[in-house]
């Protein structure tokens, strides 16, 4: 990943966080916390990986609710940052802190 990508990644979470936090109404997306983004190096495509606390129906329920806040977020996007082209947006959920959860409790198990 070149530092340009890495910066428009790192501008992008930042900007999408605070989005989220105070311009976005839905209640499903209340609880979601951006923990990372990747840029493609053309910066046409950007994943925007997301967390939430929660059981399945709540990971499903903020899932739907950014797919749906996904066009506002883009024109938001576009009036805050300073680049030709705002990158399209791909929503993922990141689990990571869900299997590290779960390593962790397997391995207590062991002793």
């Amino acid at each position: 990943m070149s530092l340009r990508t890495q910066r428009v990644g790192d501008l992008i979470r930042e900007e999408v966080s605070w989005i989220l936090g105070r311009r976005v109404k839905d209640p499903r997306i209340k609880m979601a916390t951006i923990t990372g983004v990747d840029v493609s190096p053309d910066l046409r495509n950007a994943k925007v990986f997301f967390s939430v606390l929660g059981d399945e129906v709540q990971w499903t329920s903020t899932q739907e609710g950014l797919a749906a806040a996904k066009p506002f977020i883009r024109r938001e996007l576009s009036d805050r940052l300073r680049i030709r082209r705002v990158p399209d947006l791909v929503f993922v959920a990141d689990r990571s802190l869900e299997r590290a959860e779960r390593i962790d409790r397997l391995l207590r198990g062991l002793d």
